[in-house]
């Protein structure tokens, strides 16, 4: 099973290297990149689950309309992904059910910071993804948390898939400057050994990012960015579906999971 998901936020990585960035430019960026997700995606026929913060939900109320048409689960994503609160969680799935009509069932915080699994509970979500169980110096020291799916304070925990043994993390960050031979390998390996695969991408990943020096991108998140990610993208998506392998949402693995318990 693939748990595809994307952080659908605004753009604000050029404020983390001090470009006076605004919220209208960061939307610009990722609307497109949203865009060229969903196009990749349908070509595909495959399905993920789309996590949103409230700014993207209410900036862009189309794109929102066509992640549900195109068969995708909306989720959330904080409020504003720069400045996140202790209070988000709950605000973050008021605003996109009133955008979406819909009810939110999981929650992603932004940078995958560490939530309140008892608020999120409260809040009415089913299941959480904001664990990336990897030894990240400086992001992401996590060598003894689970690897897979638990339950958690009635709350489904679903973290990012990391290698079995060395916990790789197989992010996005990893299909953007790995070769792609050896990305495809580990994923299979991982796949082999857990029997589901979860990953996460953001829709500026897919904008033409080396066009924009102004930005001052790191060569790690530029490398193969825009076009050449999509493709990558595609790439992916085409090995798994050969692989025989099915693509669903979070939602739906939720549900398979609590009722084999």
């Amino acid at each position: 099973m693939i748990l595809l998901s994307f952080d659908t936020e605004e753009f604000d990585v050029p404020r983390e290297h001090g470009v006076d960035f605004s919220l209208e430019q960061g939307m610009q960026v990722s609307r497109e990149g949203t865009l060229r997700i969903l196009d990749v995606m349908k070509q595909n026929q495959a399905r993920a689950t789309f996590f949103c913060t409230g700014n993207f939900a209410e900036q862009a109320p189309d794109v929102m309309q066509r992640i549900m048409k195109d068969g995708h689960e909306v989720a959330c994503h904080g409020v504003d992904h720069w400045q996140p609160k202790a209070t988000d969680f709950a605000e973050s799935k008021q605003i996109v059910e009133r955008v979406t009509g819909l009810t939110v069932n999981g929650y992603r915080q932004p940078r995958m910071f560490p939530v309140s699994d008892e608020e999120i509970r409260r809040a009415g979500y089913r299941y959480n993804s904001s664990l990336n169980p990897a030894f990240i110096p400086g992001r992401y020291m996590h060598l003894t948390s689970p690897r897979t799916p638990f339950m958690k304070d009635g709350v489904l925990q679903i973290p990012a898939s990391v290698t079995p043994w060395v916990r790789f993390p197989l992010f996005w960050l990893s299909l953007h400057n790995l070769p792609e031979g050896l990305y495809h390998w580990m994923v299979r390996r991982t796949l082999k050994h857990d029997g589901h695969f979860v990953t996460y991408f953001h829709p500026w990943e897919f904008y033409d990012l080396k066009e924009h020096p102004e930005y001052k991108m790191p060569f790690i998140i530029s490398n193969h960015s825009g076009r050449q990610m999509m493709e990558r993208l595609d790439r992916l998506v085409k090995m798994l579906r050969q692989g025989g392998h099915h693509f669903i949402t979070f939602t739906e693995y939720t549900n398979l999971f609590i009722h084999r318990q």
